[in-house]
């Protein structure tokens, strides 16, 4: 590096790509830590809130970006989780059956159940998510009859999550916006949806979104359903395990050159904030002008420290430490890393 002074750039579709691999395997390393090390029913209750959170931010306006405002409500929310999912990189079915009924399929490999976790996820944890999503699609489009039906779970090793959305002739009680009817059978093939046209640097920042909106919603959840103490307990051990165990896939995503620290900064600039790396004194720092995220006068130090802890497993796999010298969330203007040598790897 020429300069002692480096700012990354904000549109690195590598550096986008690497941070959406990375949010990924943080998500389903949350889910798996707090069902191991809490149980099933905060871990739900998590779900349910990230999930509900994620709804109240996205549907709507996801409906009028993906052009369905003129679709009937059960196809206009079906045609919704397909074309948004796969927007994400995420695998969905749509099979229609009428304007009041219409089907969706969620595909193995679940995508927030990667790999061998879905061996690990009870189904109340599956189901918590359609609760917290699913269940409020009518509410939020003003239409009390509407509602979903779950059909078949992956967690039950039913062959992916199926079911489809009703309008009803009667409004819904609230306990039976999401209903659960195993064994229905869709009632024919799924119909191929076109996605948007939307030009390859916009699809990358996309899929780089639909990670970083899970870890926005997931952490924030955590510190109200569980408190501080657990949300550190998981979020940071987590954090550390998936930093380390992903530091291989992550750097290679990115292109191994340059030091640590220049890998970082890209990683962190790929957020979209300015992100600039000074070397002009003994040890390299990081400013990250804003936690674009989370808003740091409402969120709680444990969610941040959750989520640095994943840029300390990344380092400690380079013999690196991190030491956090300011805080956006007591007044400072940005944060700032100093990227230290001797970490033991142990």
């Amino acid at each position: 590096m020429s300069s002692s002074k480096f700012s990354a750039s904000t549109d690195d579709t590598a550096a986008w790509a690497a941070l959406a691999e990375l949010y990924h395997r943080y998500l389903t390393g949350l889910l798996l830590g707090m069902i191991t090390r809490l149980g099933s029913g905060p871990a739900s209750e998590v779900v349910f809130r990230t999930f509900r959170n994620q709804h109240l931010e996205a549907f709507k306006p996801g409906l009028e970006k993906l052009g369905l405002t003129g679709e009937s409500d059960a196809v206009a929310c079906a045609k919704y989780h397909v074309l948004s999912n796969a927007l994400g990189g995420v695998r969905v079915e749509w099979i229609p059956e009428s304007d009041t009924k219409s089907w969706v399929r969620y595909l193995p490999p679940r995508w927030i159940f990667d790999g061998t976790a879905i061996c690990g996820i009870p189904t109340e944890v599956s189901r918590a998510m359609l609760r917290g999503w699913h269940g409020h699609n009518g509410v939020s489009l003003g239409n009390e009859r509407l509602g979903f039906v779950a059909t078949s779970q992956t967690t039950d090793a039913q062959v992916g999550l199926v079911g489809y959305y009703t309008e009803e002739a009667e409004p819904l009680d609230p306990a039976d916006r999401v209903r659960f009817r195993p064994g229905e059978q869709p009632p024919g093939r799924a119909h191929r949806l076109p996605l948007p046209k939307w030009n390859p640097v916009r699809l990358a920042k996309v899929e780089r979104n639909y990670s970083m909106n899970y870890i926005h919603t997931i952490l924030p959840a955590m510190a109200q359903v569980l408190g501080p103490a657990d949300t550190r307990n998981v979020a940071s051990v987590v954090g550390h395990q998936i930093g380390l165990q992903y530091h291989q896939t992550i750097m290679a995503m990115i292109g191994g050159e340059g030091t640590f620290a220049e890998r970082l900064v890209r990683l962190l600039a790929a957020h979209g904030p300015a992100c600039e790396l000074d070397t002009t004194g003994p040890n390299p720092r990081i400013r990250l002008s804003q936690w674009r995220l989370f808003d740091p006068t409402t969120t709680h130090p444990a969610v941040f420290e959750g989520w640095n802890a994943l840029w300390e497993g990344l380092a400690a796999m380079e013999d690196q430490r991190l030491l956090v010298r300011e805080r956006l969330d007591l007044g400072d203007s940005h944060f700032e890393w100093e990227v230290r040598s001797g970490s033991s790897l142990g």
